[in-house]
């Protein structure tokens, strides 16, 4: 039995188990890796994607509980504030090592989608659950709030 599944604008039937977890089947079945595994109990963050614009740690959703159409890293939102958040994110020397950084765009993405001027509190609050190993949270909280400056100009 094949399960129909919209990542990121494009329809695919997936031939797996239901309970198949969301991650592997982005990984593994549709070749998209920006979607990065931590430790598979939904502590991290790294594997963040949005399912009908919910940011939701996909090790923990299995294949036949996916609600709505997936977006990964690979495609998230409009390219125009896409490009605003990675450039903040850049611009703020965020990266260190890099692999939570997918899932912290995610994260973020879903924040600023919500919540387009965030206090320092609702930053804290929304990213609680993405772990950065490299410790840089007050650049994220820094890119967070540039990248909202710059999307409320455009």
């Amino acid at each position: 039995m094949t399960t129909p599944l919209t990542v990121n604008g494009t329809p695919h039937d997936i031939d797996l188990p239901g309970e198949v977890p969301l991650l592997w089947v982005l990984r593994d079945q549709l070749g998209l890796t920006g979607t990065k595994f931590g430790c598979g109990v939904s502590a991290c963050g790294a594997c963040t994607v949005h399912i009908d614009g919910e940011a939701v740690r996909s090790c923990q959703v299995a294949l036949e509980d996916v609600w709505g159409p997936v977006t990964t890293i690979e495609a998230q939102g409009t390219p125009e504030a896409m490009s605003i958040l990675q450039q903040a994110w850049v611009d703020h020397q965020v990266a260190q090592c890099g692999y939570c950084q997918s899932g912290q765009i995610m994260q973020a993405a879903a924040l600023l989608a919500e919540t387009p001027t965030p206090s320092d509190d609702q930053i804290d609050e929304a990213m609680a659950g993405n772990l950065c190993r490299c410790g840089t949270y007050p650049r994220i909280r820094a890119a967070i709030h540039a990248a909202a400056a710059r999307m409320s100009e455009v």
